[in-house]
């Protein structure tokens, strides 16, 4: 997956500004940050980079006498996996119950689920609040022995390193089906199905929301962990694969985001069920 680096100049430099500016720039499709000594430094998938889009962030910027430059190269690949190939990752715990390593760095204790994830993935190994939101709201929806569908099947559209599924599929899910844009994602998420031997239960499909219509029947969850303009953006299509009284669980975007998303869900006869938010980013359940 290409991305672009931008590094944004904040003149003069705050934390409140340096914060906003993330935010904002969250919106225009950026999916991660580092702190600079000038501001901020921000990651965009290249396909997703909106130019025009960053500038009317730059021009809508709430803070008078505030300047905002930026810098846009190209972000070397071997920068995001070089760390994580050395190093790997602690083991992450998500609600008492599901433990997320790697091989190098195994658990101590019992959990219900565990969940080993290729340490040479940099992204989706459970450090982000919105994966951890996720397998938190899939822990509560599949350890209810009163769910409506006792072996559901699962859509896990934007599915990354494919631990949203591999999470499903071990609290009971009888079928998990991916997708991705990213051929490198697809891979390494049928690579971590097999490490945890659930690889004859999953799918993994290169595409964008478009391959849904290759995909055959209905799903009692999808779920989508991606930036809040793709949802916007897919969810027509999302709602096409829901099950009858299916749910639809969303993540990826910022609290103040909410009542955009829960207004589209309403034009599609969706109603937001549950809310819940960690470090400002937002999950909710649709149904």
């Amino acid at each position: 997956m290409k991305y672009y680096e931008v590094k944004f100049g904040i003149v003069p430099m705050n934390d409140d500004s340096r914060d906003v500016l993330a935010a904002m720039a969250g919106e225009a499709g950026f999916e991660t940050f580092e702190e600079s000594e000038e501001g901020l430094t921000g990651y965009v998938q290249q396909e997703l980079f909106d130019e025009n889009a960053l500038k009317s962030v730059i021009e809508d910027f709430p803070f008078e006498g505030t300047s905002i430059s930026y810098e846009v190269c190209e972000a070397e690949d071997k920068d995001w996996n070089e760390q994580w190939e050395q190093e790997g990752f602690e083991p992450i715990v998500v609600g008492g119950a599901i433990v997320v390593h790697d091989g190098r760095h195994l658990p101590e204790g019992d959990y219900q689920i565990s969940i080993e994830i290729d340490a040479k993935l940099a992204f989706g190994t459970g450090t982000h609040e919105t994966t951890r939101m996720v397998c938190a709201t899939l822990l509560s929806l599949l350890n209810n022995p009163e769910r409506s569908s006792p072996n559901p099947r699962v859509l896990d559209c934007g599915t990354g390193t494919g631990i949203l599924s591999i999470c499903a599929l071990k609290l009971g899910a009888c079928e998990a089906v991916g997708y991705d844009i990213d051929e490198w994602s697809v891979d390494n998420a049928r690579h971590n199905a097999v490490i945890n031997r659930v690889d004859d239960k999953f799918t993994s499909l290169l595409g964008d929301a478009m391959i849904l219509n290759n995909v055959e029947g209905v799903f009692d969850i999808v779920l989508a962990n991606i930036n809040r303009n793709i949802l916007l953006a897919d969810m027509p299509m999302f709602c096409k694969k829901m099950a009858k009284g299916g749910k639809l669980i969303l993540s990826g975007f910022y609290t103040e985001d909410i009542p955009m998303l829960v207004e589209k869900a309403n034009t599609l006869g969706l109603h937001l069920e549950s809310k819940k938010s960690d470090n400002n980013w937002a999950c909710i359940i649709l149904s």
